[in-house]
């Protein structure tokens, strides 16, 4: 089993229990969340949702795809994995914060519409899910980071 400071990626169960990995739990419910609510929100014309939902999408599935990688083992084949895990989280936390700013921009816009209150609720909820998201994603990647490093 691999250790947050061991060179060596963890597959497995030992994914659920090893830091950075646990965080890929905690990435999939924040992320899904945000695709939900950005998915149930009225979209407007001059709306930068549309990246929010690419990001949202994007890094859901592709952080499911390498968990179900690390589960499988198919990491333990290679020695670019570590890099490749830092490389995704890394570009992963900088789109969600990109998003997370646009979202916020679109939130704060949307506070005196009065007919769009339901959107602006969902809105933040979402804002706050995004910048969540944001947080773990850029845990992992310093984890991720901190793991290459010593590999």
């Amino acid at each position: 089993m691999a250790t947050a400071s061991g060179s060596s990626l963890p597959s497995g169960c030992a994914v659920f229990i090893t830091v950075p990995d646990a965080f890929f739990f905690p990435e999939f419910v924040f992320g899904g969340l945000v695709w939900i609510l950005v998915a149930s929100t009225r979209v407007f014309l001059d709306n930068p949702q549309g990246w929010v939902m690419f990001v949202s999408v994007f890094c859901f599935f592709f952080t499911t795809l390498l968990f179900l990688l690390y589960v499988s083992g198919v990491n333990q084949k290679s020695s670019a994995w570590p890099t490749l895990d830092a490389a995704y989280h890394a570009l992963a936390a900088f789109f969600y914060l990109s998003a997370s700013v646009a979202l916020a921009n679109v939130t704060v816009r949307l506070q005196n519409d009065a007919v769009n209150f339901k959107s602006y609720q969902e809105d933040i909820a979402a804002v706050v899910m995004s910048y969540v998201a944001t947080l773990f994603y850029a845990l992992h990647a310093v984890f991720s980071a901190i793991r290459w490093k010593s590999s």
